[in-house]
């Protein structure tokens, strides 16, 4: 996998992944003083879609696609889970350790649904002027979070294009080392890196002092190593993708709109998990001629003679 990550790229697309990576931590420190450039690193995250697309065959992708169905579901619900429960680890941790930075995030959750609450208030005093401006006021609303929420998800676009450029930089400072085949070492040296370096990016937009930016830094840090570690582990840059989205909507839909909305999709998940689980070991016990006669298609339309 390490040497389909170096391979050869393009001028143009080693500028955009340095667009990608450098660019958008740049405009995320920007985002503190400029409301258009927090409008621009949207727009480099919606744009880091189509980087990601030229990129992601290089994790070994094809493997991957050898997978059934029920084997990718599997998949990805066990990554869900994993996150789940590592993330459920780290926050207890961190509460345990870095008070002021639990104690402002919680002051951050609390603000934020206060300025909900007082959004919707103000449906109510704009549904008197008809349902419509109330319906595009609550779309606002809501979709405004679902909108950040699942762009957040396409961070893990920036960690591999970091993890792309640090491997080649790697390559080319550590030649011998490289060529001698133990390139483990900088893979795993590229994942703990980006990972301090996602860590520091959630502490860039805002000025806070050093007990919560620690505080920060360990906490996202450590959810960035254990995202690194499934991205590696599926090879598959979008279920990454899909997999931090689903849990930063969830997460934000606990917040105001459903309570404990992380906890009941992830045992949702787990559900599905143990379900197709357990399918796909009666599907493995089941004999080598039956099990390729289940996988194939049915064929429609045939006759017998």
């Amino acid at each position: 996998m390490i040497s389909n990550l170096t391979k050869p790229i393009s001028k143009k697309l080693l500028f955009a992944m340095l667009i990608v990576a450098v660019g958008a931590e740049v405009l995320l420190y920007l985002a503190r003083y400029s409301y258009l450039a927090s409008t621009l690193y949207d727009a480099v995250m919606v744009s880091s879609f189509f980087v990601g697309w030229k990129i992601y065959r290089r994790l070994g992708y094809e493997s991957v696609q050898q997978k059934t169905k029920r084997q990718r579901i599997l998949q990805f619900t066990g990554s869900f889970l994993i996150f789940f429960v590592g993330s459920t680890i780290i926050n207890i941790y961190s509460s345990a350790m870095f008070t002021d930075f639990n104690d402002d995030y919680d002051q951050y959750v609390e603000d934020y649904t206060d300025n909900q609450s007082f959004a919707a208030e103000d449906d109510d005093i704009v549904a008197a002027d008809g349902p419509v401006w109330a319906f595009f006021d609550k779309v606002d609303m809501i979709g405004g979070d679902l909108y950040t929420d699942a762009l957040a998800g396409l961070e893990e676009v920036w960690r591999l294009c970091y993890i792309i450029l640090l491997l080649m930089v790697f390559k080319k400072i550590f030649r011998r080392r490289w060529e001698s085949g133990s390139r483990d070492i900088f893979l795993m040296f590229a994942l703990f890196l980006t990972s301090i370096i996602f860590g520091i990016d959630h502490t860039l937009d805002a000025e806070q002092p050093w007990s919560i930016k620690l505080g920060a830094i360990v906490t996202f840090g450590n959810m960035g190593l254990l995202l690194g570690l499934i991205l590696l582990w599926t090879r598959s840059l979008w279920l990454t993708v899909i997999v931090h989205s689903l849990y930063d909507i969830t997460a934000t839909l606990s917040w105001y709109y459903i309570d404990y909305a992380v906890e009941f999709f992830a045992l949702v998940v787990l559900f599905v998990h143990v379900v197709l689980f357990s399918l796909e070991k009666m599907h493995q016990k089941l004999p080598m001629d039956m099990q390729e006669l289940s996988n194939q298609p049915e064929e429609k339309g045939t006759e017998s003679f």
